[in-house]
């Protein structure tokens, strides 16, 4: 024990880290970067980067080199993870390929922008392709831990590649795939493909006209006639084997080169999951620093990021006081309330009391959707006296400083952010008599049903919606009720680029936001009728 502190503070003394194996290996320096103070990279880093993302898209075989320090250790990782999420939650609803690229694209290019943009600096370009590098590899020590995060981590991460992979053009992807030298990559003969032109055709030909949408007959055979074919060993694309895509001939499929994509997913994701195992037999090396351990449990615990900087924690503006005591009672405006801020308020209507959790929960909320700390003690105040159940004088004595305290007006002078989902996740279970929390984790099977029914859910939906609470995926759950209320695919670049709803106030404001647009659409149509 004595030991492990000296190198610690030893350690800490250095302001460095250090660890690696063949697949892993990170140098964190405290403060110091391999950046120049202008935000350049080094020439030898140039040159290692320029050679191991000579692509814009890679298997991240070798491992990363360089210096970053802990803060970009944990946003570079965060970036990435926030895009994984909205894949996995993006599976879980039951979106296409086709689909989930259009939702993430946006975020590619905010967050991860090394496969789409083009670069005028080429500083710039090295920068972006080492946060690629480093967040993927950062992430594989969060993941590596047990089975269930290894599979999500490569369910994931291959669709990543599958997406990015077609939005590159024909020039990069030519490019990309004679940098892997793959000894599986072996095209045949032109003699080989005329010998078995009818039957490769014959298997072609329906993929062709429904994946390509090549409906005409002498398209189709164009496009075969120009087509090269891979031939391998049937097992290395046994998906596309059982779906009868592929010609089989003596043990060997022949896979089009329009194909292709679902040979390299299969082996990146097996070069993935080889490294998860060996990364994972090199974590214990990890337990004497205390600096990283608890970013990568921090990252790998299944939390969802959110995003809330917005209007320093307000999601919504309140600049023509929409939002004020009458009003957030109001069907128009609780309309756009989550299930949680619906219970709350329920619960408050029915009792004219809610317990500390339930005030912190819904004073929050109504704070982050733009209601004033005046307008807040208002609401509070007759909400808890009307009836006679409370006299103004015991609010003011024993509730009215913890409203204050919430807005930053009493006490440290805090201001508290309204409670994103995981926040409320971590709060204790509610009680007999207990408002707040999380109702698709909280409510019983029956009560939820009952709650989706008076939504007009229909029973298809219903039963997603408590197939994602069994499953503990309570933001999926959540974010499946909002596409079925507001008739929302997530397909929409100007409502929002992330389209996991994980926090109650993003919840309220999207529904806002699809509400005017949809004003503003019908007055466009009543426009153009009149003119």
């Amino acid at each position: 024990m004595f030991r492990q502190n000296k190198r610690r503070l030893a350690a800490r003394r250095n302001n460095d880290l250090s660890f690696e194996d063949s697949n892993t290996s990170i140098k964190l320096e405290n403060g110091i970067t391999g950046f120049t103070s202008n935000g350049s990279l080094s020439l030898d880093e140039q040159k290692l980067y320029s050679n191991i993302s000579k692509t814009k898209l890679n298997f991240y075989e070798l491992p990363p080199q360089g210096e970053i320090t802990l803060e970009e250790f944990e946003t570079w990782a965060i970036d990435r993870l926030k895009i994984l999420q909205e894949i996995q939650s993006s599976i879980s609803r039951n979106k296409s390929v086709k689909e989930i690229a259009t939702i993430i694209k946006p975020q590619l290019q905010k967050l991860l922008p090394s496969t789409l943009a083009s670069f005028s600096n080429a500083n710039d370009s090295f920068l972006e392709k080492k946060k690629d590098y480093y967040s993927h590899y950062i992430l594989r020590l969060c993941f590596c831990r047990t089975k269930e995060l290894r599979e999500s981590f490569i369910r994931s991460e291959t669709l990543l590649f599958k997406i990015r992979f077609n939005m590159l053009t024909a020039v990069d992807q030519t490019k990309f795939v004679q940098s892997l030298n793959l000894p599986l990559l072996q095209f045949i003969s032109d003699e080989e493909k005329n010998q078995l032109s009818q039957q490769l055709y014959q298997t072609a030909s329906p993929l062709l006209q429904f994946q390509l949408n090549l409906t005409d007959e002498q398209q189709r055979k164009a496009y075969f006639a120009r087509e090269r074919y891979i031939k391998l060993p049937f097992e290395n694309v046994i998906e596309l084997v059982g779906n009868r895509q592929v010609f089989i001939n003596n043990g060997y499929a022949y896979l089009p080169q329009f194909q292709q994509l679902n040979l390299l997913a299969s082996e990146f994701s097996n070069n993935i999951s080889n490294s998860l195992i060996k990364t994972f037999q090199y974590m214990p090396r990890l337990n004497e620093d205390d600096r990283l351990l608890p970013i990568l449990t921090h990252l790998s615990s299944g939390y969802t990021v959110t995003d809330f900087d917005q209007n320093n924690g307000q999601y919504g503006e309140n600049s023509d006081n929409e939002i004020n005591a009458e009003s957030v009672w109001s069907p128009e405006i609780m309309k756009h309330y989550p299930l949680s801020v619906k219970h709350l308020m329920e619960g408050l209507k029915l009792n004219h009391h809610l317990r500390y959790n339930g005030r912190q929960q819904l004073s929050l909320f109504l704070k982050g959707i733009g209601l004033t700390a005046d307008e807040s003690l208002k609401f509070f105040a007759k909400a808890f006296t009307d009836g006679g159940h409370m006299t103004t004088e015991k609010f003011n004595k024993e509730y009215r400083y913890n409203f204050r305290h919430n807005y930053g007006l009493e006490g440290n002078r805090i201001n508290y952010k309204p409670w994103d989902c995981r926040t409320i996740l971590s709060k204790p279970r509610p009680g007999r008599g207990d408002y707040h929390g999380c109702p698709f984790r909280d409510f019983s099977s029956e009560k939820m049903t009952s709650e989706l029914q008076k939504m007009n859910l229909t029973p298809a939906q219903i039963g997603s919606v408590l197939d994602s609470c069994n499953k503990g995926e309570y933001t999926t759950a959540n974010t499946k009720v909002f596409e079925f209320t507001h008739d929302f695919n997530g397909n929409d670049p100007e409502i929002n680029d992330q389209t996991l709803i994980a926090h109650p106030n993003l919840y309220f404001e999207r529904s806002r936001q699809l509400e005017k647009k949809k004003i503003e659409i019908e007055e466009k149509i009543k426009g153009t009728v009149v003119n």
